[in-house]
């Protein structure tokens, strides 16, 4: 009789033993799985910019002049005139002019050390929607007349 009381809660501690395992694998797993999901939003986040940037009238925005690693950047033109858009080495001089029309959305991928300059020549502020993916954290940002 002893055996066998001795061998039911022998089995009894088992099985409670097995299913604490499986809880304690199943919250390890989570844990696990939710800092890996935190690590890639945050990795996701910092290569990405998104911004919706006012240009004045006959003025000009540079995005990356700068020392920087390369860059893409999906420009959508936003307002009801042309902008233009053209890289320019920090070394100097330009190259790869565009116009961009109303509407119109083109992605550009820009070189190390480059800037990308987004142009209005208009009387009217210009608005353009910029998702910029890549060396996002050392890229300067600023305006030229």
């Amino acid at each position: 009789m002893f055996c066998r009381v001795s061998r039911v809660l022998m089995c009894h501690l088992c099985n409670v033993n097995r299913n604490e395992a499986i809880v304690l694998k199943t919250k390890t797993m989570k844990k696990t799985l939710f800092s890996f999901l935190i690590l890639a939003v945050l990795f996701t986040s910092c290569r990405t910019l998104t911004s919706t940037t006012y240009i004045k009238a006959n003025d000009s925005f540079l995005l990356g002049n700068n020392q920087h690693k390369g860059f893409s950047v999906k420009l959508k033109n936003a307002s009801p005139n042309d902008v233009t858009v053209h890289r320019a080495p920090i070394a100097g001089g330009q190259h790869s002019n565009q116009v961009v029309k109303p509407s119109e959305t083109v992605t550009v991928k820009v070189e190390k050390n480059t800037a990308l300059v987004v142009g209005n020549k208009s009387n009217d502020q210009a608005t353009v929607e910029l998702l910029v993916k890549g060396d996002t954290r050392s890229l300067s940002m600023g305006y030229k007349n």
